[in-house]
């Protein structure tokens, strides 16, 4: 016997079935009809993706030389076991992520060297800077934490980063919608178009940054990007001096998924922006093919700060390189359900304003 396709109704989704007195394909949920040939076209171009092939060359990182490490000493915090790791006459006392203390373990040794480092542009000054701005730009947050907010800790932090570069071959299919509205005496009407938007071709990606740290909270990490990659230098241990440096834990095989993920959403929001002049449009199919995937390692700058409120710590952080300032503050709920409050009162007082005039056109 030979295979039946299955067609997919482009209205909704559901199967469709041949309607021998029409002669079309019927979808019998929404009742739509389509003739034979639209809908093998539709699922045709809909059926074309071949699936992903986001395969990446294991590269990203060096060994290291002899006696670079000689002047690297590893800090372990007792509380979340981090990893950092500090110039030999750096005075490392606490974990920049969770304050608590960190204890010497040892001259640092093994794991891979990074290529590439993006040296601090911004001092310690400037992140405290920032940090007043911030909390002086919000409203909604209690008066007491802004009069007497100190900062707990501050830290120059290097934070390990997988870079992902590749071309990406892609093909997505978007299923468009168009809708035109009219009205009689007695009814609204709604006419819904759908259209089918095949886009094909290829995108390049440069340096897409995964968080290789676990204990670096990525939305926060990703919060502060963008990074300018162009300002990168080839990687020297004088760069750490003064400054601390996260030592991964997240593995570039471990972060592929991630770097997958954001490239293919990318290429579906470039490819999807094309597709312009409806009223609705949503992607159906795609498949992403990956051409000249490599990877680099490097060390990204961020300033860490640390503030405690009613016995809640609060970490915010900002790049090192462009100063972009992120983090949660508390909230003045008092102050919030006062501005709930007034925006209902004006929103009742437009409703009776609209339902006198109203009134008075009835009337």
């Amino acid at each position: 016997m030979s295979e039946v396709n299955e067609y997919k109704c482009p209205c909704c989704g559901a199967r469709l079935e041949f309607n021998s007195a029409a002669q079309n394909m019927k979808c019998p949920y929404c009742d739509s009809e389509f003739p034979v040939s639209t809908v093998e076209n539709y699922n045709v171009e809909l059926n074309n993706a071949s699936g992903d092939d986001m395969s990446w060359e294991s590269s990203g990182g060096t060994e290291w030389a002899d006696g670079e490490t000689a002047n690297m000493k590893v800090y372990t915090c007792k509380s979340c076991s981090g990893t950092i790791i500090a110039d030999e006459t750096s005075g490392a006392t606490s974990c920049p992520y969770c304050g608590n203390p960190v204890v010497m373990a040892g001259v640092f040794s093994g794991d891979l060297r990074p290529d590439r480092i993006i040296p601090f542009k911004l001092d310690k000054n400037a992140a405290k800077a920032a940090l007043t701005k911030h909390i002086e730009s919000k409203k909604l947050i209690p008066k007491v934490f802004k009069d007497q907010n100190h900062i707990d800790e501050i830290k120059g932090l290097y934070v390990p980063v997988w870079l992902f570069s590749a071309e990406a071959d892609t093909n997505m299919c978007f299923r468009a919608e168009k809708k035109k509205r009219w009205s009689d005496a007695n009814y609204n009407y709604i006419e819904t178009s759908y259209f089918q938007a095949v886009r094909a071709g290829k995108i390049s990606f440069a340096q897409v940054p995964v968080d290789g740290s676990s204990k670096m909270p990525d939305d926060l990490m990703e919060s502060i990007e963008p990074f300018e990659f162009t300002q990168a230098v080839d990687f020297n241990t004088a760069y750490l001096s003064g400054y601390l440096a996260d030592k991964y834990d997240v593995t570039r095989e471990q972060s592929v998924g991630r770097a997958n993920e954001r490239i293919k959403t990318g290429a579906e929001m470039a490819f999807r922006d094309t597709v312009t002049g409806y009223d609705t449009v949503k992607c159906e199919s795609s498949s992403v093919k990956l051409n000249n995937a490599k990877s680099l390692y490097a060390l990204y700058p961020v300033w860490i700060l640390t503030t405690t409120w009613e016995d809640k710590k609060f970490i915010f952080a900002m790049n090192g390189q462009t100063g972009k300032f992120v983090g949660n503050l508390p909230l003045d709920k008092g102050a919030a359900i006062r501005l709930f409050a007034l925006i209902a009162a004006a929103v009742t007082a437009v409703c009776f304003v609209i339902s006198l005039i109203l009134s008075g056109m009835g009337g």
